[in-house]
């Protein structure tokens, strides 16, 4: 299992990126939570195989259509063992 914490740059608020975010990581079977955060990033925080969480990295850089990911800051994070993958408003 690998636990990684992202924040990413760009054209992502406005654009449905965190319930899209959401419909990819349940699809994948990531688990963790997604947010705005008030200098118009998305921060994530991720849980999953390793393999999984290569696949969500590679959507997130792009994410929804309407988005433009700019970058992002990816970091190793100790596993929380969350239950699900959940958006917090």
């Amino acid at each position: 299992m690998r636990g990684i914490t992202i924040i990413i740059h760009g054209r992502v608020q406005g654009v449905f990126y965190r319930a899209s975010t959401q419909r990819q990581a349940d699809l994948l079977g990531v688990r963790g939570t997604v947010r705005n955060l008030p200098d118009n990033t998305v921060f994530v925080e991720a849980e999953g195989e390793a393999e999984t969480i290569e696949q969500f990295l590679l959507w997130c850089s792009n994410g929804p259509p309407g988005a433009s990911v700019s970058g992002m800051d990816i970091h190793e994070a100790p596993l929380k063992n969350f239950d699900a993958f959940v958006v917090i408003h």
